[in-house]
């Protein structure tokens, strides 16, 4: 029996950045890469495509640091 994949709908999915990132807040998954047993996203802004890094995609689980889906200013502001 296979083992069931960590973070299966991690490809696609879009995040707003608690903080700005690199000037942007905006971010969708367009890697994914796993070694061993972490899963780490490539994360690129949706407004500058040359902007993009890797990240441990266990930390896009902090609500601290990143929201699902895109954001508002408002709604940042909100929660």
């Amino acid at each position: 029996m296979a083992r069931k994949q960590k973070f299966p709908y991690l490809v696609g999915s879009k995040w707003t950045a608690q903080q700005k990132v690199s000037g942007w807040r905006h971010f969708q998954v367009v890697n994914r890469k796993n070694q061993g047993e972490w899963v780490f996203a490539e994360m690129v802004a949706s407004c500058d495509p040359n902007v993009r890094f890797w990240l441990n995609a266990r930390s896009l689980k902090n609500r601290g640091l990143w929201q699902a889906g895109w954001q508002t200013l408002q709604e940042i502001a909100a929660k």
